[in-house]
Order: C-alpha cells, then sequence, then structure tokens
C-alpha cells in the first residue's frame, strides 16, 4: 500500500488484536464479502500489520523529544538553493534508552518567517528508532527547521485501535416531521436497539444509516439531523496521559538556531503545465511571500481578469465539508459578478449557489452525506453521498467537481472511510466513461488545531486517511489538491484555514481547469 507513497510524515502500522464492538446493526448489509470489502479488509490488514500493539508499562519508556537526538548529516556553514538536507533522528524514551521500533507521528517543517516561506518535510521510517527527515531547500535566506513529536508511537498505537473499537462516538438525533408535530430519534451508522428501526439503505455503494423508528410516523418523514458527542473513551487512564497539552506537538530539533541558504546561481527548470493525472510529489510546493510555488507543474498566478476568463461558462460543483465551502465564500470577492442565489434554504450548511449570468458560470456547494458531525440542525433534504451526486452529472469539458472528505469521518472505525473513498472512485471511473473531458479534483483534507479532542478529530486519524486517498485515487486522472501539505507549509493548524490559504488553493483549482 505505501510502496508508491511520497510521504511527508511518515508512520508506521500495526497488528489490531483488540476486537471490534460490534452493535446489533452492522454497518452494511452483509451477504458475501464484495469486491468492495475484499478492497477494504486489504487496506485493513495492511494498516494493521505495518505496527504491533505498543503496550507500555509507564510514560517513562514512550518516546521523549527532549532525549532524542537530531543530527545534521553532512553540514555546511552554507547551502545552495535546490539541495537537499538530510537529517538523522534518534529517538530515547524519557529515560534516555534508544528505541527499538519505530510508528512515532512525525512532522517536519522547514520556515522563513521575513520571507512568508514555508514547506513540509519527508519522514522515512527505519523502524528501528532511527528516522531519516528529509528536506528541499526551495528557496535562500536563513531557514528554520522544525520536527515535531505529535504523538510517540505508543500513543500512535492507542488511537488507532481506539477508533476501530466503536462506532459509537458520536450520538445522531434525527427530526421527524408529520405536519405541526415532530419527534427527534436516535440515529447512527449502527444502532444497539431492540426498538423497531427506519434503515436507510444504499445497497450499491453498501452504505447504510439507522434510525430508531418514531411511533405514528413513517421512515420517509425524516428531515434534519443533529449531533453531539457521547462521552465515551477506548483510551486507557495511562494511554489518555499522553495526549496532555504539553506532549502533543513537541519539538525535536531543539538546538538548530537556522541554517544559510545561498542562489548559487542554480536554474530552475521549467515544468510542463499543471494539469489533471498528474501526481504531486510530497513536498508537491513551497510557500514564498504567502503564494503558493508548486514543484511539480508550471503554476500560473491568476489575477482578477483571468480567473473571469477562466469562469466563464463553467458549471463547477463543490461536494464535501466546510473546509469547501469556504472555497464559495471566498470567490465572490475576487469575482465582484458572482451573486449568491436564493434557494430558500436555511442555516450554514445549506445547498450554496454562485451565479453569474452574464458570463454562464455556476458554482454550487452541498454538503456530503453521513457522517456529517454537527452540534447545529441540518436538513437532509437534497441530502446524499457523493457517488450519488456524481451520478447526476451529466459532465463536459467545461464541467469541473472538486471532493474533499475526511474530517468528519474521523471519530468512526477507519472502513466507513474507506467504503466512501472507493465509492467515489467507482463514480468518477463512471463519469469518465460518459464524459470524459470533465475535470475531477480531489482536495485532500488538512491538518487542523493540535490541541484538541485527539481521540476523535485529532490529526492522526486525518493522517491515515490522507494516506488512503492518495492510495485508492493514485491511477486516476484527476487532479490532486494536497491541502495536507499546504497546511504543513503554511503551518496553519485550524480546521478551517485563512483566506490566503483557500486562495492558493483555488488558485491551484483553476491551473487545473483552464
Amino acid at each position: 500500500l505505501w510502496s508508491t507513497l511520497n510521504l511527508s510524515i511518515s508512520i508506521h502500522y500495526w497488528n489490531n488484536s483488540t476486537k471490534s464492538v460490534f452493535p446489533k446493526t452492522s454497518p452494511i448489509p452483509l451477504k458475501s464479502l464484495t469486491e468492495t470489502e475484499l478492497r477494504i479488509k486489504e487496506i485493513i490488514e495492511k494498516l494493521d500489520q505495518q505496527i504491533p500493539p505498543r503496550p507500555f508499562t509507564h510514560v517513562n519508556t514512550t518516546t521523549s523529544a527532549t532525549h532524542s537526538i537530531a543530527t545534521i548529516l553532512n553540514p555546511q556553514d552554507t547551502y545552495c538553493r535546490g539541495d537537499q538536507l538530510d537529517i538523522l533522528l534518534e529517538v530515547r524514551d524519557h529515560l534516555g534508552h534508544r528505541k527499538q521500533y519505530g510508528g512515532d507521528f512525525l512532522r517536519a517543517r522547514m520556515s522563513s518567517r521575513a520571507l512568508m516561506a514555508g514547506a513540509s518535510g519527508k519522514v522515512t521510517d527505519f523502524n528501528n528508532g532511527t528516522y531519516l527527515v528529509s528536506f528541499t531547500l526551495f528557496w535562500e535566506g536563513q531557514v528554520s527547521l522544525s520536527l515535531l513529536l505529535i504523538h510517540p508511537s505508543e500513543g500512535a498505537s492507542a488511537l488507532w485501535r481506539a477508533r476501530n473499537q466503536g462506532y459509537n462516538k458520536i450520538i445522531f438525533k434525527g427530526k421527524f416531521v408529520n405536519g405541526t408535530s415532530h419527534v427527534f430519534t436516535e440515529c447512527g451508522l449502527t444502532l444497539n436497539s431492540s426498538a423497531e428501526l427506519c434503515e436507510y439503505l444504499d445497497n450499491r455503494d453498501q452504505e447504510a444509516f439507522y434510525c430508531v423508528k418514531p411511533q405514528h410516523m413513517p421512515c420517509e418523514a425524516l428531515t434534519h439531523m443533529t449531533t453531539r458527542n457521547r462521552e465515551i473513551s477506548y483510551l486507557t487512564d495511562k494511554e489518555k496521559s499522553l495526549f496532555h497539552r504539553s506532549k502533543v506537538g513537541v519539538e525535536m530539533m531543539k538546538d538548530q538556531k537556522h541554517i544559510d541558504v545561498a542562489n548559487c546561481n542554480k536554474s530552475e527548470k521549467i515544468e510542463e503545465k499543471c494539469q489533471v493525472g498528474m501526481q504531486p510529489p510530497v513536498p508537491g510546493g513551497y510557500t514564498l511571500q504567502g503564494k503558493w510555488i508548486t514543484t511539480f507543474c508550471n503554476q500560473v498566478q491568476l489575477d482578477t481578469i483571468k480567473i473571469n476568463g477562466c469562469l466563464k461558462g463553467k458549471l463547477i460543483y463543490l461536494l464535501g465539508d466546510s473546509t469547501l465551502r469556504q472555497w464559495i465564500y471566498y470567490l465572490p470577492k475576487v469575482v465582484k459578478t458572482l451573486k449568491f442565489f436564493d434557494l430558500h434554504e436555511t442555516g450554514i450548511f445549506k445547498k450554496h449557489l454562485l451565479l453569474d449570468a452574464e458570463r454562464h458560470t455556476q458554482i454550487q456547494w452541498k454538503k456530503h452525506n453521513y457522517p456529517f458531525v454537527t452540534f447545529q440542525l441540518y436538513s437532509l433534504i437534497d441530502h446524499d453521498y457523493i457517488p450519488r451526486e456524481i451520478d447526476r452529472l451529466s459532465g463536459d469539458k467545461n464541467t469541473a467537481i472538486v471532493i474533499t472528505f475526511g474530517q468528519h469521518f474521523r471519530p468512526f472505525p477507519i472502513d466507513v472511510f474507506i467504503r466512501r473513498a472507493i465509492g467515489v472512485r467507482k463514480a468518477i471511473e463512471r463519469l469518465f466513461l460518459r464524459s470524459p473531458t470533465t475535470k475531477v479534483i480531489i482536495k485532500t483534507e488538512n491538518i487542523r488545531e493540535m490541541h484538541i479532542d485527539t481521540e476523535r478529530l485529532g490529526d492522526f486519524h486525518g493522517y491515515i486517511q490522507y494516506l488512503i486517498m492518495k492510495d485508492i485515487f493514485k491511477d486516476l486522472n484527476v487532479g490532486i489538491i494536497d491541502a495536507w501539505d499546504m497546511t504543513i507549509a503554511y503551518d496553519t493548524n485550524t480546521i478551517h484555514p485563512p483566506d490566503h490559504v483557500i486562495g492558493n488553493q483555488i488558485n491551484m483549482f483553476l491551473n487545473y481547469i483552464c
């Protein structure tokens, strides 16, 4: 699974010896193992095999950022732009003992604050307590190096086990309406209930959702949904201690102030235009003066006039979560002729529609289907799984689809995410059969706040999903916007990156479609 991936953060997976908690309803109606189920099983087995469980008797035997040693290989007084700088990391525990296995969740980044410059680094795990951290020196000037221990391998192992133990970390409440009366009942991807259930099944894609059936109302009366966290944890108290605020994201490059990079008259080779089908390396670019500069294709910085020209006659469908809804809020700030059309829906999760009738431009955002996690009540009318949304589009050379999902899947066992990713891939393949000229762009999920509910929402879960997305979509003729790589470079650490990051994501998108 991982041999084709060139990744910015290395992690090793393990054999999960703890049995999952399977409630009465299965997440899918199982008959015999289908092609999709076999693929899901294959991916999970590969994930499970790569890191064994890491039980620990005391926190002192887990990885210590303070005691670990980072050494620059072949150090120089001055480096040249374009050089690769390598660091050997030897991890030790809190007692100073050398560790004999890998699997630590690390994040490497280089930056120059004065230049508003940043890029991710690449971490190679040798699985014996040593890592190679590689930086490509993209710009000249003083460069700072950072290597964060997000979680020790023992914490990563605990998070993986806890994630796959239960579907019940989130409580779904469905609103059923009949005339002037309404009632809320419990819903979920699975339900452990002896009550009569409403089953909302997509047999083709093996998606399932359930609600306790209200008395005197049909299942079709379900109109809205809301969610909240269930007070439950699958981590032990000892494991929870690894995720204390002071132990997450600890700097390992303690003594390295900065390095100096000179131009050395190195010329950059002109790459071909950015186009769908290209596989971005990691890192696939860097920020300089706040702009995102790709390293694998020739990306043009578009001004308002060029953006207007690019969007003329385009139908653009944004399918996913609120990190993609940010695009539809950003675009009217740049393209003043794009106006919101009132579809008479309410709430921030309603369908959003931008129109420029004169230029025949339409841009639409729709949220993805379950699991969609928010305290706010959201409508289920005109609400479907992304594969079904793609199936409704005829497509042509002036149609573009952008897809992102992941943040809302983090609290659930990994099979839920893998199944959706496979379903989306199959829908894209069907679309390309009827309309091979339609442009499809996959935006990976981005990093988010470091100090949040790690068991439900932490970036470790997002990183696993990032790897899976890259694997499932790797040989498809789609454009990739690597928001994970970009937000590490920008050091955003927020679920909703600021406008200048969104603008650079959109610029990358427009380079793909125009």
